[in-house]
């Protein structure tokens, strides 16, 4: 997505493109297949007296087979979404020293359209008006029952909602633009679909008696139109809420680890509880629910009401939600410590909208009574109450849908899912942020840290940190059969030279003297804390291949009692997961130690480069630049020599030798055969030669500001900088400014292939492919040499960044993109991105190799790098803003005991000319329990590695083909899950594992990126520039590209972020402000009705009309509120690899149209589902599989 789009912004995120009409998703209004009975009121088909075993959702109507027994009805309660507790998503230091494992906690989210198409068999279905009510309790909680919520102390009984600023909002309607023209399915509806369906999701259409599509917006439930709702809601004080029942044959299986203490008030936050009876405290602040729905209540799709106004309307709620827990590690039932702590009540809260969750709540007033559905633990089971009364059904495959124009508005705006009753992205940030409060403590195997968007103090004591290593899944299958059951993929994410916040100590160096690191003989793995000394210390056994080796003289030390050196803890490499060892000569090139690095800049001086202002820009910055080379020492100046070569259709070399009184230029016009014509004076000391520099960089500009030459070369460039190096014997990097499509007759000549047409096609995949061979032989060259390229790109059309950008790729470089480059406008972008690409550590002539204990190998590997055999990872560049995403299978079985060992080793040159090892360490946890793997895994490294994968795969697939693949791992993941981790429940629900319920999410967003499904406005270059982009990015950097940091900045306190709101329109205000980063671009919209006390703080004008939407920094005003924006937006930029421009969209502005693709819950404008639809599907393709 390109924001600097200021020339034609054509059609910008509007219709979708043409060919790219897709079967549709399943949506939401129809009900699911007759064979699934309906759901008749929250629940009764399990009995009492064994541990709750899932998370059950129920929406608006839920399909789960109850027994014969009339089902209790819970009354309203107060909406309080997902809680967790530490148990539930261990995702920092426990206060134990073995990591107990997260329950894998899973929740139900019965996704069963509004009516459904099935004759009744059990008993009478609840009214709509009961379900309705049922919503707001929704809990989505699992693990062991603690009353410390989401931290290591208990929460205080009634904590206030988090941001006062969103506590009392009406509920903005989620409204979806009627289809545009152009996006009707290329496949024909199903029979019961209307005509006109809108397409959610490029699969493969919906069987025939599958949900029909609607139009638009799903059709909300028919009776909504149909009959009014008058039904009063009867209140039960004593039926607790369902529990489903897990397949044990015989009684409750033992508690898992720190779970269910016998408890006499389970607190509604907890984890594994169940909201007890009693009359709760309804949503509605006058304490009465309205009987009929009020839908008028809904702001208008238009407009949605401004946050603090009054009462907030009603709104679909979820019903009480149950827990599962699978079988985990045993420990006996009762008082476990600091676990146990009787609740406290609290007075309910107005329900909190737009994502801004408070904290995890204590337990409501008038919940009486024992654990609700834990018999054996302390109380007989309480009776069921009776049912309500019937309501007639209506058969919605009877009725045609109705089209989106004949709707109503209100109807329109109105989803079938409540999307607040599912899985919130930002409740699950905000929860890890809570219960993470001390340091994340790396020494216990098999712990997953807290989530990349919570900052926390790491504290290495034998394991890399999360800085530096990241994985899936931090408990891995025993066997290759149980992890492709699981199908959870199995990959780390290292980012070897990750900078550390400065709280944080960099890795120690070590320097074993002339005999280089102690080795294992047999698998050349480095000395780590894994290894066990024996024989009194002479030896050591190798915890990765088994094999003893000799300890030699000059490392021999005597063990203490527990069979550990002495000094184990004065030796980094034996008690710390990160550090460096000093190489000797043997580990270097030719056995001869390394010349310091040099940096070449290669500027196009072509006619466009010229007129856009960019080589006068580039010249002046480099002036200043030059003194901030990288160091290893802030005091010593910087050893990297520099050289300077402009170009066109032939290359200028210039001579800047100190003796010189100016530069001479040397121009080579053979760029057939490149040669560099002068050896000494073209790469100099920034000090001994700074005036002919200076003198140089200051001619550039003129001597070429009358240029009429359009062509220009590419591979004769690189080539030029590579016999540079070659020349100078050392390694370095090329910092290449290009503007245009080579087309020039030279070597890597390029022609214009950009064809609308092959897209969406099987030919497709050729236009992520290289043009010409040319440049993968030369990557090949420049990395053998220890070239690495950094390509800065000023394109105004095609350019082809898919063959243009394969030298940097393979180098380790970078690819940056200024796209119709106006000097005003896009400088300060460009010069931030300079000045942090030149100054950044990084390494040279690097080489990377994972080892592994036995039972697993590294098998493949993703990011900016060659690899000339199976295992080498040749970098001839690394910066610390670079991760390789590696995955790992299976070769033998692993063992619970030993657990699986990986060792990243990466030989590198520092800037300062020296070689040197790092080494992490990481030790995770083996299970042969499925239930344990799916405890402990990370959503946000398991998509990080999925969209690597899937945009590697459009080099060799269609992209509908990667989307399928895609989706098809997804829900085998979650089938696999449900089958054999779950408990027994009705097939309408649909169960996600506590540490996977947003994999849905995250993975829509990959689903719907511009790489696998863009937009008619997204050219084949940004499309390219991402994928190359993505495939070095880290799981922070990942993260917030697939799912933006959205912010309210209405209110903003010094110290705390305001709490971020979903990433969906109608969480919008029209008389709000919201900032949104994506890691690549800063938006703030701003509603058409803000208070002109917000718009003179902001922008020190008082009309809306008056804000200019061109601005790319916020006016310096004096007050507080101008400031701390300002200071915001600055931690956000000094936070992120690339510097973000900002966008100032003003509500209805043609920008908006950019924002509001960003906006990843909603429909895309290029056809990609919503989440709520998305999840639909998910939870079809899940029964499909297990049907």
């Amino acid at each position: 997505m390109n924001v600097n789009q200021h020339t034609p912004m054509a059609s910008p995120y509007g219709q979708p493109q043409p060919g790219y009409g897709q079967p549709n998703y399943a949506p939401l209004d129809g009900g699911y297949p007759a064979s699934y009975a309906p759901y008749n009121g929250p629940a009764s088909a399990y009995q009492p007296g064994v541990p709750p075993q899932g998370k059950t959702l129920l929406p608006d109507q839920l399909l789960g087979p109850p027994t014969s027994a009339p089902p209790p009805v819970s009354a309203p309660q107060q909406y309080n979404q997902y809680s967790h507790s530490p148990a539930d998503m261990q995702n920092g230091p426990p206060p134990m020293t073995q990591a107990p494992p997260r329950p894998a906690g899973s929740q139900p989210y019965g996704l069963g359209g509004g009516q459904p198409s099935y004759p009744q068999h059990y008993a009478p279905p609840p009214t709509m008006q009961q379900v309705t009510n049922q919503m707001g309790g929704m809990q989505l909680t699992s693990g062991p029952p603690t009353p410390a919520g989401l931290g290591y102390a208990p929460p205080h009984s009634s904590q206030p909602p988090i941001s006062t600023s969103y506590q009392s909002a009406p509920q903005p309607s989620f409204t979806q633009a009627p289809p545009p023209a152009s996006s009707a399915p290329t496949q024909p509806p199903p029979p019961n679909a209307p005509a006109a369906s809108q397409q959610y999701y490029r699969g493969p259409p919906p069987p025939p008696h599958s949900i029909p599509p609607p139009s638009c917006a799903p059709a909300p439930p028919v009776s909504q139109s149909q009959q009014p709702f008058s039904t009063p809601q009867p209140h039960f004080s004593s039926a607790p809420p369902p529990v489903s029942q897990p397949g044990f044959p015989s009684g409750p299986p033992p508690p898992a680890q720190g779970s269910f203490p016998p408890q006499p008030t389970p607190s509604s936050s907890q984890p594994g509880s169940v909201p007890p009876p009693g009359p709760p405290p309804t949503s509605v602040t006058s304490g009465q629910y309205p009987t009929p729905i009020q839908h008028q209540q809904q702001p208008p799709d238009s407009q949605p009401s401004p946050y603090h106004s009054g009462p907030p309307p009603p709104r679909f709620q979820m019903p009480p939600t149950v827990n599962h827990l699978p079988p985990g590690p045993q420990s006996p039932p009762g008082p476990q410590g600091p676990l146990q702590q009787p609740p406290s009540p609290q007075t309910g809260y107005p329900p909190q909208q737009n994502g801004a969750f408070g904290q995890t709540r204590s337990p409501q007033a008038g919940y009486p009574g024992p654990y609700p559905v834990q018999p054996n633990y302390g109380a007989p089971a309480p009776a069921p109450a009776p049912a309500a009364p019937a309501q007639k059904r209506l058969d919605p495959d009877a009725i045609p849908s109705p089209q989106a124009p004949d709707m109503p508005a209100v109807q329109k705006s109105r989803h079938r899912i409540d999307p607040d009753a599912i899985p919130s992205p930002i409740q699950v940030i905000e929860d890890d942020k809570a219960k993470t409060n001390e340091p994340f403590v790396t020494g216990v195997r098999g712990q997953a840290p807290p989530l990349v968007t919570t900052s926390f103090h790491v504290r290495d004591q034998g394991n890399a940190s999360p800085r530096f290593v990241r994985c899936t899944a931090y408990n891995m299958p025993c066997t290759a059969d149980m992890a492709k059951q699981s199908q959870v993929p199995l990959a780390a994410v290292i980012k070897p030279l990750a900078t550390l916040p400065p709280d944080e100590n960099p890795p120690y160096m070590v320097d074993h003297g002339e005999g280089g690191p102690i080795r294992c003989n047999r698998c050349k793995a480095y000395m780590c804390p894994y290894m066990q000394f024996i024989e009194g210390g002479r030896r050591f056994q190798c915890s990765f291949c088994n094999c003893v080796t000799d300890v030699p003289p000059h490392y021999f030390q005597h063990l203490d009692h527990t069979g550990k050196r002495v000094d184990c803890y004065d030796r980094p490499e034996l008690s710390l997961g990160s550090y460096e060892f000093l190489a000797t000569v043997d580990y270097c090139k030719n056995n001869k130690l390394p010349q310091p690095p040099a940096f070449i800049f290669l500027i196009d001086v072509s006619y466009n480069a010229v007129k856009s202002g960019m080589v006068s820009i580039v010249c002046h910055e480099l002036k200043s630049l030059l003194d901030h080379l990288p160091r290893e020492n802030p005091e010593v100046d910087s050893v990297v020599r520099v050289g300077f070569v402009t170009y066109n259709k032939v290359l200028h070399f210039y001579n800047v030798k100190a003796s010189l009184a100016q530069p001479q230029m040397l121009v080579v016009s053979d760029v057939s055969d490149m040669f560099v014509p002068l050896l000494d004076g073209f790469l100099v000391n920034v000090n001994e030669s700074r005036q002919v520099i200076e003198s140089l960089l200051d001619q550039i500009p003129e001597m070429f500001a009358d240029t009429r030459e359009t062509e220009t070369v590419f591979g004769p460039v690189i080539q030029a900088g590579l016999e540079a190096l070659k020349a100078a014997d050392c390694a370095g990097k090329l910092f290449v400014f290009h503007t245009s499509l080579p087309i020039a007759e030279a070597p890597g000549k390029l022609k214009n292939r950009e064809d609308k047409k092959l897209i969406g096609t099987d030919k497709e995949k050729s236009l992520f492919q290289p043009q010409v061979g040319f440049y993968n032989n030369l990557a090949k060259e420049c990395v053998a040499q220890g070239c690495c390229v950094d390509l800065f790109l000023f394109p105004n059309q095609y350019v082809d960044v898919a063959t243009l950008g394969v030298v940097p790729v393979s180098t380790g470089g970078s690819v940056y993109k200024y796209t119709y480059f106006q000097a005003q406008t896009d400088q300060e972008r460009f010069l931030n991105d300079l000045r942090r690409d030149l100054q950044k550590h990084v390494g040279f002539d690097a080489v990377m190799r994972v080892r592994t204990s036995t039972g697993i190998r590294a098998t493949d590997f993703f990011g900016s790098f060659y690899m000339s055999n199976t295992t080498d990872v040749e970098l001839a560049g690394l910066d610390c803003d670079k991760a390789i995403t590696v995955e790992f299978k299976h070769d033998d079985k692993l063992s619970e005991e030993t657990g699986a060992l990986m060792q990243c080793a990466v030989l590198y040159t520092s800037c300062s000319g020296q070689r040197r090892l790092r080494i992490h360490n990481m030790a995770v946890n083996c299970c042969s329990q499925l239930a344990d793997l799916y405890r402990n895994c990370e959503t946000d490294t398991i998509i990080n590695y999925f969209s690597k994968y899937a945009f590697r795969g459009v080099l060799s697939n269609p992209t509908k083909a990667v989307r399928d693949t895609l989706v098809n791992q997804c829900a085998q993941i979650l089938a696999c899950y449900r089958k054999n981790c779950a408990s027994p429940s009705s097939a309408g629900q649909l169960i996600l594992p506590e540490c996977m319920k947003l994999l849905p999410v995250y993975l829509n967003c990959v689903l719907k990126s511009d790489v696998l499904l863009p937009g008619a406005d997204v050219s084949l270059d940004d499309r390219a520039y991402l994928k190359q982009l993505i495939s070095c990015m880290d799981v922070a950097d990942t993260h917030v590209f697939f799912y933006p940091r959205l912010l309210p900045v209405m209110k903003l306190e010094s110290g705390s972020l305001p709490v971020a709101v979903r990433n969906s329109e109608e969480r919008l205000s029209k008389g709000g402000v919201y900032l949104m980063e994506t890691g690549l671009h800063l938006f703030l919209w701003v509603g058409a009705s803000v208070q002109q006390e917000l718009l003179l703080n902001l922008f020190g004008t008082p009309s809306f009309s008056q804000i200019d939407s061109s601005m790319i920094n916020l006016p310096v005003l004096d007050n507080p509120f101008s400031q701390r924006l300002r200071e915001i937006i600055d931690s956000f930029r000094a936070q992120r690899s690339r510097y973000m421009k900002l966008v100032v969209v003003k509500q209805e502005d043609r920008t908006e149209l950019i924002f509001r693709h960003f906006l990843v819950e909603d429909k895309s404008a290029s056809g990609g589902a919503s989440y709520v639809d998305f999840l639909c599907h998910m939870h079809k393709e899940i029964r499909q599989l297990l049907s």
